[in-house]
This record gives structure tokens, C-alpha cells and sequence, in this order.
């Protein structure tokens, strides 16, 4: 996997936490330099862990998934990619929850977290079984997700809810190109 496609996929990834980070900037009355740079630790932090964990798992099986990795990671980043699809056309929007989002929630902050990073542990096992060197690509990830929340923040307290939609869509769309390049490159269909 080269830079290329490692920066497309952690653009592709940050877009649930800049949803989510833009949701937090539609509370604040103004906007909040601490609350956005706090999230956005959490978020990319989150980004950058969950890779890990899913490539020092899926590292131990590459014996039985060797042969049929692009597979794997076709079937990974599609699933990840159709599942931001599909919650960016059938979920309501939340008009808000009633919190402050003004103040600094670290419990809502490590739920979030945890929530829009599950995608990037199945990517985390897709980058073993593509032997992708793990420590560039993980910062890559979180670096790339700290930048997108922080931007967030600040877009959702200026323009309002409507990038949310259309962030969560770009991104469901570019894992599944990436996992569609995959692979049509193993199969021999693409050469890049």
C-alpha cells in the first residue's frame, strides 16, 4: 500500500470522528479551542490504537490468511466503507443531547472514541495481512483524525450540520475504492 492510498484511507477513517466532531462545534455557542483540541486527542488517538490491535491480531494468522488477503481486505474495507454508506442515508440526525458542549466530557469523549474507531481495527488486520509498516501508517491515521476533529469542531460551530452527511458519505466511499484497488491489483485486473 503506498502513500497514496495510506492518505486516503485516513482521510477515509477521520470522517466518522469529524462527523462526530462537527455535531460537538453545532453546540457551542462560540467556539472552544481546548474542547476541540482535547476531542481531536481522543479521537486520533483512538484512530491510531485500534490499527494496532487489529494488526498485531491479525499478524498472528497470516499463515492461514496469506493467500487470500486482498480478500480480506476488500471484504474489510468494503464492509467498513457500505456501513458509513448506509448510516449516512438511514440514521436522524440528533438535534443535540441536551449537554453542554462547551465543557470538556472526558467519559462522552472515550465513548465517542472507542465508537468511531472500531472501523480502523478491522483496517488494522487488513494492514497485516498487506504487511503494511505499521508506525507510519497508524500515525498517519491518528495525525490525519486529530487534524479532521480539530477542523470539525470549528466548521460545525461555523457552517452548521450540513458537511456531516457529506463527510460520512465521502468516506464510506473512499474505503471501498481503496479496498476495490486492492483487490483488482492482486487479481491482476489493475497494475498501478
Amino acid at each position: 500500500m503506498g502513500l497514496a492510498e495510506l492518505v486516503l484511507l485516513a482521510i477515509g477513517l477521520s470522517m466518522d470522528a469529524f462527523a462526530v466532531s462537527i455535531c460537538k462545534g453545532l453546540g457551542m455557542k462560540k467556539i472552544n479551542l481546548k474542547v476541540a483540541v482535547v476531542l481531536g486527542l481522543f479521537f486520533g488517538g483512538f484512530q491510531a490504537g485500534m490499527p494496532v490491535i487489529g494488526w498485531a491480531l491479525g499478524s498472528q494468522f497470516m499463515g492461514i490468511i496469506g493467500p487470500i488477503d486482498h480478500w480480506i481486505a476488500f471484504i474489510l474495507l468494503a464492509f467498513i466503507g457500505g456501513k458509513m454508506l448506509w448510516e449516512a442515508f438511514t440514521e436522524d440526525e440528533d438535534e443535540g443531547d441536551g449537554k453542554d458542549a462547551e465543557k470538556i466530557d472526558l467519559v462522552e469523549y472515550l465513548i465517542l472514541a472507542i465508537a468511531t474507531s472500531i472501523d480502523a481495527l478491522a483496517v488494522g488486520i487488513s494492514f497485516a495481512a498487506l504487511s503494511v509498516d505499521i508506525v507510519p501508517a497508524v500515525s498517519l491515521i491518528g495525525i490525519t483524525t486529530f487534524i479532521f476533529s480539530v477542523a470539525g469542531v470549528a466548521i460545525g460551530h461555523t457552517f452548521g450540520a450540513r458537511y456531516e452527511k457529506p463527510a460520512t458519505i465521502v468516506g464510506g466511499i473512499v474505503l471501498i475504492l481503496i479496498g476495490l484497488k486492492i483487490l483488482l491489483e492482486h487479481l491482476g485486473i489493475l497494475a498501478l
